[in-house]
């Protein structure tokens, strides 16, 4: 995720300064040179904001002239440099700055549509390009031939040794698209697969950027009755396809500019259809964690429990989460039992907001069978992929799975977590040691199972799917049965350490309230700003006598791997009043007001009277509670949570 380091209109001279830095008072005359000084002052600013509000560095639109033309814009391209150093020490070596094609190498805002010799030098200081969005069909082959025209000791030499310059491809240059039309090929819109076919990411090679994604949403939503569920349905149009794989998009005539010729094109495609599909990061990387949300909803569920309901919907994109790339948004079955002869189930996947695990929707999966009359048909097995992951040898893997199920009258299911190897492209199947999964009910029917897998030391690494064997008995098998079985969160993360290693248990350290508006009776009106910290601590220690100085086996052995602390994906804050009478209500108690991550920042929630239920504030004071929730997705349990207690000016309460 990127910021964006954005100047139009009258920014000329912030544009100077960002260049130059920023003089202390009090300071003599400044340095003297035939050309403009650089600073490394507001590069290393924005590289510490980045490194704070955890983006990955920042996108570059310089809008307005550069008034020192020539001169302030190879100074500019040289502070790029900086920055891209600066973010690199701050953030990591995955960090990228991007350059928008609008200022070109004299100072003038000239967009040329593609990369080419007037934004060039902008390209080499930058990590990628981000092309204009009107460029006519022939542009994006242009700058395909342009790139593969430069000369590799700019984009690839690897003689030069260490350099802040970053290796370029054609990955490298994203040709922008205007997703609200706007003068880009195609109209925007459903009509954005016209530019796509143009830019042909998996032929030619380059990349995209869309820009506007929002269309889905704000083009329809002063339409009357529009809500959550149609705007979900509208934007998996865009995105992949119809539900209904036979369901024809329309696609408006996108207007043309005067002389331009005409551009025929095949029916609507997708966005999806124009690239290749990848798998996620190794988890003995990045913890997998989904909990099967686009990122909106109606409700906030915590294990299971509905602890907010509102009205018009939420929307957060921290939240947002893998669907299930096998599961969604055409489930894939196939008989357990390959030579059962019976015809395979359907079976379709939604998105059903009215129920959760953790967070704000499951992901539905509903199967429907035809009866059989085969001798066996009582019985039936099926596979369900739900997940595709890259995985490596000499690591041993934990998959957890939190699921509930429906069936029909006269229908039983028995489900059984597993990983089976997943074939991409030729070659043999890796083998896979799979163990026995473990099974708990937890509360409102949720089901959880967990198991290990590993793969074996003859395969360096594999992909695998993740899924459910379904197994269900039919009282009448001749009759069609359903079922359904709701997903409602998914985990892939390394084993546990053995037994006689320490791991640390995650925790809540400490929670702190400051308000910025102080209460004091009449007003209701409250605003401050609650902070955390998180800790680590070791189980109960029961020492051990040491037998002899010579022992060779330590008193203890502690995890030293990337999971020895804790790590969480947000936290979920509560409120108790305080009564009047001095006494609280337990943890069990209170009352959900929200969770981290809109913001940006971490260990730390905003809260105003506008999410704070009225009948709290009858009391002496409040107590705030920080709940978190893992990276695997387990919430903490209230004995390693925290609270701060804040109490009001009651005046003359």
């Amino acid at each position: 995720m990127l910021g964006t380091i954005i100047f139009e209109g009258s920014g000329e001279a912030d544009c100077l300064q960002l260049i130059v830095g920023c003089p202390k008072a009090g300071t003599g005359p400044p340095l003297h040179t035939d050309s403009i000084p650089m600073s490394r002052h507001y590069a290393s600013v924005l590289a510490e904001l980045a490194r704070q509000r955890g983006f990955d560095g920042y996108l570059l639109n310089f809008e307005c002239p550069l008034r020192g033309g020539l001169e302030q814009a190879r100074a500019l391209a040289g502070w790029i440099l900086l920055l891209r150093s600066e973010l690199v020490i701050k953030v990591g070596t995955h960090a990228q700055v991007i350059w928008y094609d609008s200022v070109v190498f004299n100072g003038q805002v000239r967009w040329q549509d593609r990369l080419n010799n007037l934004n060039l030098p902008f390209f080499l200081s930058s990590d990628a390009f981000f092309t204009n969005y009107t460029w006519p069909p022939s542009f994006p082959a242009l700058t395909a031939q342009y790139f593969m025209s430069l000369d590799p000791v700019l984009i690839s030499d690897a003689t030069k040794g260490p350099t802040i310059s970053s290796v370029k491809s054609l990955q490298s240059i994203f040709t922008g698209v205007d997703v609200w039309g706007r003068g880009s090929h195609g109209g925007g819109g459903f009509g954005c697969y016209k530019a796509l076919t143009h830019i042909d990411p998996q032929s030619l090679g380059l990349s995209v950027a869309l820009f506007g994604q929002a269309w889905t949403w704000e083009s329809e939503q002063d339409k009357p009755g529009w809500n959550w569920d149609q705007w979900w349905e509208y934007e998996r149009k865009l995105w992949i396809g119809p539900a209904d794989p036979q369901e024809v998009i329309p696609v408006p005539d996108a207007p043309r500019r005067p002389g331009e010729p005409e551009c025929p094109h095949d029916a609507f495609e997708p966005v999806s259809a124009f690239f290749v599909h990848a798998t996620p990061p190794d988890p003995a990387q990045l913890v997998f964690y989904t909990s099967f949300s686009p990122g909106v909803g109606r409700s906030w569920f915590v294990e299971g429990v509905n602890v907010l309901q509102t009205k018009d919907g939420w929307a957060d994109v921290d939240k947002q989460s893998a669907l299930g790339d096998l599961v969604w948004p055409r489930p894939s079955v196939t008989w357990e039992n390959n030579d059962c002869p019976d015809p395979l189930p359907s079976a379709s996947s939604m998105l059903d907001m009215s129920d959760a695990w953790n967070g704000g929707d499951n992901l539905k999966v509903s199967i429907d069978c035809a009866g059989s009359t085969a001798d066996d048909a009582f019985f039936r097995c099926i596979w369900l992929p739900v997940q595709s992951l890259n995985v490596t040898s000499l690591t041993s893997y934990d998959v957890n799975i939190v699921y509930k199920t429906v069936a029909c009258e006269g229908t039983d299911l028995d489900l059984g977590l597993f990983v089976k190897p997943l074939m991409l492209g030729g070659g043999d199947l890796p083998e896979i040691s799979v163990g026995a999964s473990t099974q708990s009910d937890l509360k409102n029917g949720w089901t959880r199972q967990v198991l290990s897998f590993s793969l074996s030391p003859s395969t360096a690494n594999a992909s695998i799917a993740v899924g459910l064997i379904i197994g269900f008995v039919a009282e009448d098998p001749s009759r069609p049965l359903d079922f359904s079985v709701s997903l409602g969160q998914l985990a892939v993360y390394p084993c546990s350490p053995t037994a006689h290693v320490l791991k640390g248990i995650p925790g809540i350290l400490w929670a702190k309230f400051q308000s910025t508006k102080p209460l004091a009776s009449p007003s209701t009106s409250l605003s401050g700003l609650l902070t955390w910290d998180i800790a680590s601590s070791f189980p109960r220690l029961t020492l051990e006598v040491i037998s002899s100085p010579e022992d060779p086996n330590p008193v203890w052995i502690l995890d030293d791997t990337k999971e020895r602390f804790p790590s969480f994906l947000y936290f979920n804050i509560y409120v108790n009043p305080q009564r009047l009478s001095g006494s609280v209500a337990g943890a069990a108690a209170a009352i959900f007001i929200g969770t981290t991550g809109l913001d940006g920042r971490a260990n730390r929630f905003y809260v105003d009277s506008a999410m704070l239920p009225k009948n709290v504030m009858d009391g002496r004071g409040l107590r705030f509670y920080v709940q978190g929730v893992s990276d695997k997705g387990d919430v903490l349990p209230w004995e390693m949570c925290a609270y701060v207690d804040y109490m009001f000016e009651l005046g003359g309460r």
